[in-house]
């Protein structure tokens, strides 16, 4: 019975070292990358360049639509070579207006977030008179929405920063602040019909949220931004918007100074198929402030 004992504990021994030698040869599964492609310095002298705050890049890489700060609606096109930005050309832009045709003004002007269905329809998300809003393309002319009964507890700078629209349809939204550092934001989901509070984000660090985008797999990528005294910071977190609670990883974060005060993101994919993201600055219409396009390969 001993030795019986002892060469099946010695054959359990060649299985366990055979197990981790196979262990050891495996690939170990990377985390996602994200490398940097492309640092643009995009400049203008019309009146309504600057203060962009929400973006949205389709066509593959080709059409950019933008909003301002200033309730404005902009489309652009990128100029690539062999995929890489290095240039915005042909603007146009268009006021977000209300039905009977007159342009936003005052505090009802500061958009925030942008989103755009694949049918085409864009919302918009303001702060100050916290609200969502369908706006028609082709006049710029805006559709008040539903709201959440929270939205008119929001502080006048603190709204709906960032806005995304998920595959299945559902938009989904988050403020800039919680209450405090030890309150979690709250994910405001919107079906169509009425708001709900879906989940909860952990509030870590100095980080707000600004902006959003889905991805086709329909996981939440979030810009959030920091304001220190030696320059803005910027953190990417990725997450299923359906279980907040776990999962959650950080794919950047940057030191002071590094960007400017980064606002928007659109996650896309490119011809090659290759996960792109586009980031913008938010200048705030000061000269002392720059608009920067980054744009940045993710690698899983």
């Amino acid at each position: 019975m001993q030795g019986g004992s002892g060469q099946l504990t010695h054959t359990a021994r060649l299985w366990l070292a055979a197990l981790l030698l196979v262990a050891c040869t495996l690939p170990a599964s990377a985390d996602p990358v994200l490398q940097r492609d492309t640092m643009l310095i995009w400049q203008g002298k019309a009146d309504w360049f600057g203060g962009f705050s929400g973006i949205e890049v389709r066509d593959q890489g080709e059409t950019l639509h933008l909003i301002t700060d200033k309730g404005r609606l902009i489309n652009a096109r990128m100029q690539r070579e062999e995929g890489r930005l290095v240039a915005i050309t042909n603007t146009n832009w268009r006021k977000i207006r209300y039905t009977n045709g007159i342009g936003v003004k005052g505090p009802f002007t500061d958009s925030e977030g942008l989103a755009i269905a694949p049918d085409g329809r864009i919302f918009v998300t303001f702060e100050h008179r916290h609200r969502l809003a369908e706006v028609d393309p082709a006049t710029g002319v805006m559709t008040q929405m539903p709201g959440h009964p929270d939205f008119g507890s929001f502080a006048k700078n603190s709204g709906l920063e960032a806005l995304a629209i998920h595959p299945d349809g559902r938009l989904f939204a988050l403020p800039e602040r919680s209450g405090s550092r030890r309150t979690p934001f709250n994910l405001y989901t919107f079906d169509g019909n009425t708001w709900q509070i879906t989940g909860q984000l952990s509030r870590h660090g100095p980080f707000l949220p600004v902006g959003a985008d889905f991805d086709a797999n329909g996981m939440l990528y979030l810009l959030e931004r920091a304001a220190t005294p030696l320059g803005f910071r910027s953190r990417i977190r990725r997450f299923d918007p359906d279980q907040t609670t776990r999962g959650v990883i950080t794919l950047l974060t940057t030191g002071p100074a590094q960007y400017d005060n980064l606002e928007g993101i659109s996650v896309w994919t490119d011809v090659a198929g290759q996960t792109r993201l586009t980031l913008i600055s938010d200048d705030n219409f000061l000269s002392i402030q720059r608009t920067q396009v980054v744009e940045y390969l993710l690698t899983e």
